[in-house]
């Protein structure tokens, strides 16, 4: 059985002004504000935490199911997807609206001014996960990751009513959903993924303490960027992983996505958590060794000395066997 990823497919605009935002600011002029920063360069690049943890999932051989809405400008982006593994068959093409984009200037200060357009996204509460199992089959996992609130509450509702098991990842949109909509997001999942900042914002806007939370879902996976990754389930030991070691970190774009695609292929294989853990720690630290969110390669021999390096040979043996299908 496979897993679906539901969420955001996003294009990523890049631009950098060679100087700094507050020098063209004049202060008591701010309530009209009109200019126009001249970009050195330009990189467009693939995004979107659905399509970036698809596409983990797919390099890594377990075909995903990606689920989300874009629009007629997709299909070079598609094309990609499915050339790493991707089944984007279950994506919904909106007739009138553009893929979502993320637009972005940063200054040599490392200030941005951003504009993010949801586009054909705000159409994905239209797609129903019964139509997804009737062309896909029978899935392992839905996981439910940030999209348009709407869609990320119907995908929910239908994992509980079809029997699927499903995982929490609201991330970045815990900002905009209200105490009832966590709760709902968040209770019967079998896994929570949350970062440090988000692990407290959940508790603060659903009203349960940490504990609590913990008799709602299965197991509670917490990044902790360099710090690494905890793992957590109600009257068990606490699993602690501590992050690969990279030297010099060249773009943190999309490393939780990374570290997301790794440990829940690790599950599907079912291979014991704590290898899970450690390969998604490993194929993050490769992302963070590259520039944008899809355009590292996953190669075996590097990816298992990681792994030993950081680890020792604990996993190494357990997870070769799965990897046989990287160069």
């Amino acid at each position: 059985m496979r897993i679906a990823v539901t969420g955001s497919i996003a294009t990523d605009h890049l631009m950098t002004f060679p100087g700094r935002f507050s020098e063209q600011l004049i202060a008591d002029r701010l309530e009209q504000v009109s200019l126009s920063f001249l970009a050195d360069n330009l990189e467009v690049r693939r995004g979107g935490v659905a399509a970036n943890i698809a596409f983990g999932l797919g390099v890594l051989g377990l075909r995903p199911v990606l689920v989300g809405a874009v629009g007629a400008d997709f299909e070079p982006y598609r094309v990609w997807l499915k050339d790493h593994g991707v089944d984007t068959d279950s994506v919904r093409v909106s007739e009138s609206l553009h893929t979502a984009r993320f637009v972005c200037t940063t200054d040599e200060a490392q200030n941005q001014i951003a504009t993010f357009y949801a586009g054909a996204m705000s159409e994905a509460w239209e797609i129903g996960l019964r139509d997804v199992l009737a062309r896909s089959g029978r899935l392992a996992l839905v996981l439910v990751s940030p999209d348009d609130p709407e869609a990320m509450l119907r995908h929910t509702r239908a994992c509980r009513e079809l029997g699927v098991p499903f995982a929490a990842d609201p991330s970045q949109q815990l900002a905009r959903l209200d105490g009832g909509q966590v709760r709902e997001l968040v209770d019967g999942a079998r896994f929570l993924f949350t970062n440090e900042y988000e692990t407290a914002l959940l508790t603060e806007k659903s009203g349960w303490s940490e504990a609590e939370v913990l008799r709602h879902v299965t197991t509670w996976v917490t990044t902790h960027g360099a710090a690494g990754v905890r793992v957590r389930g109600e009257g068990r030991t606490t699993l602690e992983v501590p992050a690969v070691r990279v030297d010099e970190a060249v773009d943190p774009t999309g490393v939780g996505d990374a570290f997301r695609a790794g440990f829940l292929a690790g599950t599907l294989w079912g291979v014991p958590e704590r290898c899970a853990a450690e390969l998604g720690c490993a194929i993050a630290a490769t992302v963070l060794d590259s520039v944008g969110t899809q355009e590292y390669r996953l190669r075996r021999d590097p990816l298992l000395e990681r792994i030993r390096t950081t680890y020792g040979v604990g996993c190494t043996a357990t997870l070769v066997t799965h990897l046989r299908g990287l160069s």
